[in-house]
């Protein structure tokens, strides 16, 4: 069984990497978002919106560059007067990376290689599980069900005197 708490392990090394990093989050391609970890800020911001968006710029992107044949898309870089945006492929999920302007880029783009790596194997994992069945029920949970059902009837009785 799969420690989904890694997904916030990673996401966590990686705002704690770098000063400017302000928020992490792993999206699926659809845009759903995974996790997400968030240094501490004043305004509240829409973390599955801005996740979404970026995966569909992710996957906008990736594509375009198979149509021109340049190859595999490594990062996505919006640059804004205050702040940038990286969004980079970690097999079936993005993983975008919001900072502040004066960021150092090269060390966000190292630490992101090394957190998609980590992230695309626990994926990879996540998405692969067979998902459990409700287990069968035995004669006796059966039997302590159906006793809870007939107490609570007997207790609405009750309560109707």
């Amino acid at each position: 069984m799969l420690n989904v708490k890694a997904f916030d392990e990673i996401l966590s090394k990686i705002i704690k990497s770098e000063s400017g990093i302000k928020k992490v989050i792993l999206v699926d391609r659809t845009g759903l978002t995974i996790a997400h970890v968030s240094k501490f800020s004043y305004y509240p911001v829409d973390i599955d919106g801005i996740g979404a968006i970026a995966s569909a710029v992710f996957c906008a992107s990736e594509e375009q560059g198979k149509n021109l044949d340049i190859g595999e898309l490594k990062i996505v870089t919006s640059e804004f007067d205050d702040g940038k945006i990286f969004a980079a492929s970690c097999g079936k999920g993005v993983l975008c990376v919001i900072t502040e302007a004066d960021v150092n880029i090269g060390m966000v783009r190292l630490v992101i290689k090394k957190g998609s790596d980590k992230l695309q194997q626990i994926l990879d994992e996540f998405l692969a599980e067979k998902p459990t069945a409700a287990p069968t029920p035995t004669p006796e949970t059966t039997k302590e069900l159906a006793e809870k059902e007939e107490l609570e009837a007997a207790l609405k009785e009750l309560e109707k005197f």
